[in-house]
């Protein structure tokens, strides 16, 4: 079975490799990779040849410098692709800052104009697959995940999904926290959750084990809630008054001043940030030449990525450091293998995906895609029934769907008034002239 990876020179690609090496029931039996730069995927390339170095049975990686030829035939397609590179993430960020505005990468303007710059390209690619694999499923781990899944989803429907590390990770923090073996989540037959929303826009309402539900209990504790990283980004207070764990990107719209401050004391983005490092990797893996260079490399310049992980953010809640816990984290490589298990081997896995919404949130098109827990067979991922959602959650989720499909429609069809729209509607742009000045800035820049 082959696995095509597209963005094959993305940085965290060698996660995706280590983890089909140490799967125990392997099904994959080639690695594609396909990068619009040739060196990054040498680079990474020299990288999965180090991680294979000792393995008894390593899974063959090859290179394709076209895309029809990296597709065809794929049974699955891992889309991590960034349009624009990290320069454009930069502007991306920039951008909003000069007027006044948070620009993140997936959330608020920055998002907007990182979905607009991706959504044509992510199009591209669901129409070639659909011509030359259309047995393939799509797994997408592209940024503004939620909103380029929606697009793919057009061409796909159902065969594209879309996957973060973030659900994951809070529900296991969350349960271990607790006092509970997160391990033990594993099994539905003992444990339980409900987690609903968007694309970085969601929260966990419910986790229950052997017919308990841990989070009231987990609410209540002081000393359990300052242990894990969304209890700290937090705060125990707000935490109580809504009743739920927020998934670490609600920090930006909870606390955006304070966030908005700790960018703008500190002066530099986290897309400077990643440029310069990632930037610098490259360079000195490329010029080293070799696997055992790059991959030394790699791994330190990987660890200090991890460490400084939406640093904005923690420093805007108390300025604490990440500990053993909170770098575990998901693992977006750990949770597409576990998606390709469950439809290769039909075993009704549950995984927080994002799909299709069908019945979930009735409030939203049965097309939007949505991000909850779904159970995953050979037919692909079917999201489960979930309570309904406070007024505050749902509100939220409309406003940012409605930026979400404005975004899809103005990339789409190249129309500035969806643009305008999906900029302006957003809950962290206050004013459609600011929301123009973006725009237009953005266009000029481009």
């Amino acid at each position: 079975m082959r696995l095509t990876i597209l963005g094959g020179g993305g940085f965290r690609v060698p996660l995706v490799y280590r983890a089909l090496l140490d799967d125990p029931a392997p099904a994959v039996s080639e690695v594609v990779l396909h990068d619009t730069d040739p060196r990054r995927v040498a680079v990474i390339a020299d990288v999965l040849a180090r991680l294979a170095q000792g393995h008894p049975a390593p899974v063959p990686v090859r290179v394709e410098e076209r895309l029809d030829d990296a597709v065809a035939g794929a049974a699955f397609v891992f889309s991590a692709i960034r349009v624009g590179g990290t320069a454009g993430r930069v502007r991306d960020e920039r951008i909003p800052l000069s007027e006044g505005v948070l620009g993140q990468e997936t959330v608020g303007a920055g998002g907007v104009l990182y979905g607009l710059r991706t959504v044509p390209v992510a199009l591209h690619i669901a129409e070639r697959v659909a011509a030359l694999a259309p047995g393939a499923w799509v797994i997408n781990f592209t940024n503004p995940a939620g909103t380029v899944t929606e697009a793919m989803s057009q061409v796909l429907g159902d065969r594209v999904i879309g996957i973060c590390d973030s659900p994951v990770g809070l529900v296991r923090r969350a349960a271990r926290a607790a006092g509970a073996d997160p391990a033990a989540l594993a099994d539905p037959a003992r444990a339980d959750y409900d987690y609903v929303g968007l694309n970085h826009l969601g929260w966990l309402r419910s986790l229950t084990l052997d017919g308990t539900d841990l989070l009231p209990g987990l609410l209540a504790d002081d000393r359990a809630l300052g242990s894990f990283e969304e209890g700290r980004l937090f705060g125990a207070e707000w935490l109580r008054a809504l009743g739920a764990l927020p998934n670490e990107y609600l920090h930006y719209y909870y606390f955006r001043r304070e966030t908005l401050g700790s960018v703008r004391d500190t002066g530099e983005t986290r897309g400077e940030f990643l440029d310069q490092q990632q930037g610098g990797f490259f360079e000195r893996a490329a010029a080293a030449g070799g696997p055992e260079r790059a991959y030394a490399l790699w791994e330190r310049t990987r660890l200090e990525r991890e460490e400084t992980y939406m640093a904005h953010s923690r420093e805007a809640s108390g300025g604490w450091q990440r500990d053993s816990h909170d770098l575990e984290g998901g693992g977006y490589d750990r949770v597409a293998l576990a998606l390709m298990h469950a439809i290769t081997g039909d075993s009704g896995t549950r995984l927080i995906l994002n799909v299709r919404n069908g019945t979930t949130v009735p409030q939203l098109a049965p097309d939007a895609i949505v991000e909850t827990v779904c159970e995953v067979t050979a037919q692909g991922a079917r999201p489960l029934p979930c309570a309904p959602l406070q007024d505050a959650q749902l509100g939220l989720i409309l406003q940012v769907k409605a930026v979400e499909r404005a975004t899809v429609e103005a990339a789409t069809y190249k129309d500035r008034a969806a643009a305008l729209r999906a900029l302006a509607l957003h809950p962290l742009v206050d004013s459609p002239a600011v929301a123009a000045r973006i725009l237009e800035r953005a266009a000029r820049e481009a």
